[in-house]
């Protein structure tokens, strides 16, 4: 069978930015990295310009029927029933496949670079970011399109190709080994990657893998891993001072915003917000879609989710379509014209990748499964002040019993009560950003939802549909498609 390059398939489908310009226009280019003024504005475009939420949250729990009168789109449709979403569009899983990849394929040809300055030690905080964000695409992809890492089967469980060098061939094979492999591979770019990085070097830090970043990325790294120690430690290296009650997405300054959600939504992704430790302009229509989808969330749905133990996150602004369709804003849609009188043209959102929030709820996990549940409590209850109006300790506080009281129908176990408590917290805290669907995939839960007349449809925890479909075409380099 003939041989097909993942990167000239990247190269034809996705890029569409300044790593175009480098690495389409003429191979010979590559020799123009001579700076490391040039090197970083190519790592601008190693960070994934494609979105995951529309996709991730479909699948997730989060949604439900809600009316046919919705907009009906097949990133939403058919992630919903866990079908593979076909096309090639934005906000479908073959493009976020190739933007990830093409991500990839600017940190290599910075790292390339780097390796070939007769200066290398002036390319020192290029390299590290280089390599973390390079690291952090490939962690995405492993997520998404792989089985969870499970150390009982991560050594044989299929990976995705981990890609370290820039192509030098037309047609070239490539290998998925296993998730072990990518995890150890991903481990060693972020260790490798840290320690060379310097904040100073960034015009605007939350466009860019800081050290703060970095570690935040890490915690959640050894969360799937289930390394709880490293996940306590990345967690403390990510915030030393422990404040991070003031470094949260500040929900209480929303309280009355004058230009409504809109205003609401572009607060939520801007670069000034504490909460947001990586952004990342990506190509889709999330911002437009997400709030009125056939499959999403009523009021009473919403209004649940954001309750987690009945604690209401009263600081959240709510918003509704037609009294239809609930949601929390959180996108914000920068919409460019093709040209300057027309009418069609690419939605642009810049979305939140890494934030306070989940580094401190990471780490409260990490307590648990240390069986450290007073340091897991203070952690919980660190955010809920930060999200209950009106916050009073001794009324909102988590405690033990009320922990425990509330899943008392589930479980009496108390480290189960505690992740569930956990888990519910979190939905509530990154409802409409994806954040669920990971937690699924990584603690391996099952899912039910129901079609517009009430029948159940349900995905097991081990089931197949769980990992995206690779794009058909990387067959022809030799990778093999999810099985179905």
């Amino acid at each position: 069978m003939k041989k097909f390059s993942i990167y000239l398939f990247i190269a034809v489908a996705s890029l569409s930015t300044g790593c175009k310009k480098y690495l389409e226009q003429a191979p010979d280019q590559r020799s123009t990295l001579n700076s490391p003024e040039k090197v970083a504005e190519l790592l601008v475009t190693a960070y994934p310009r494609a979105n995951y939420v529309m996709l991730a949250e479909s699948m997730s729990d989060n949604p439900s029927f809600v009316a046919l009168t919705g907009l009906d789109k097949p990133e939403n449709r058919d992630a919903y029933f866990w079908k593979d979403v076909q096309g090639t569009e934005q906000d479908t899983p073959t493009f976020y496949w190739n933007n990830v990849y093409g991500a990839i394929a600017a940190a290599n040809q910075a790292l390339e670079a780097i390796g070939e300055a007769k200066d290398p030690q002036n390319y020192t905080h290029q390299k590290g970011e280089a390599l973390v964000a390079r690291a952090y695409a490939h962690f995405m992809l492993v997520t998404f399109y792989a089985k969870a890492y499970d150390p009982a089967t991560a050594a044989s469980d299929p990976g995705i190709p981990y890609i370290t060098e820039p192509e030098t061939v037309v047609l070239k094979n490539y290998d998925r080994k296993t998730v072990a492999y990518v995890y150890d591979m991903i481990k060693a770019d972020l260790e490798a990657g840290i320690p060379l990085i310097q904040d100073s070097k960034y015009a605007v830090p939350a466009y860019h893998f800081t050290k703060k970043a970095a570690y935040a990325f890490g915690a959640r790294y050894w969360l799937f891993r289930r390394d709880y120690a490293k996940v306590v430690e990345y967690a403390n290296l990510a915030f030393p001072s422990n404040n991070f009650a003031a470094n949260v997405r500040p929900w209480f300054a929303f309280a009355a915003p004058t230009g409504g959600s809109t205003e609401i939504a572009m607060n939520m992704s801007s670069a000034t917000n504490q909460g947001n430790l990586l952004l990342a302009e990506t190509t889709s229509w999330l911002a437009r879609n997400y709030k009125t989808t056939i499959y999403s969330v009523s009021q009473n749905r919403l209004n649940a989710i954001t309750a987690p133990l009945g604690i209401s996150f009263s600081a959240y602004q709510k918003y509704s379509n037609s009294s239809t369709y609930y949601f929390v804003p959180k996108h914000y849609e920068h919409f460019v014209r093709t040209s300057i009188n027309a009418t069609t043209g690419r939605g642009y959102v810049m979305q939140t990748l890494l934030t306070t929030e989940e580094v401190l709820l990471n780490r409260a996990e990490a307590y648990i499964n240390q069986a450290k549940y007073t340091e897991a409590l203070a952690d919980l209850n660190t955010l809920i002040s930060q999200r209950v109006n009106g916050y009073v300790p001794a009324t909102h506080n988590l405690t033990d019993a009320k922990i425990m009281n509330y899943y008392v129908a589930v479980t009496t176990d108390k480290k189960q009560a505690y992740i569930l408590a956990l888990l519910d917290i979190k939905r509530a805290e990154f409802i409409h950003e994806g954040m669920r669907w990971m937690d699924i995939l990584r603690l391996q839960l099952p899912v039910t939802h129901y079609d517009q007349n009430g029948v159940a449809f349900d995905l097991a925890a081990n089931d197949k549909r769980k990992l995206w479909q690779l794009p058909s075409e990387v067959t022809l380099s030799g990778v093999p498609l999810n099985p179905r």
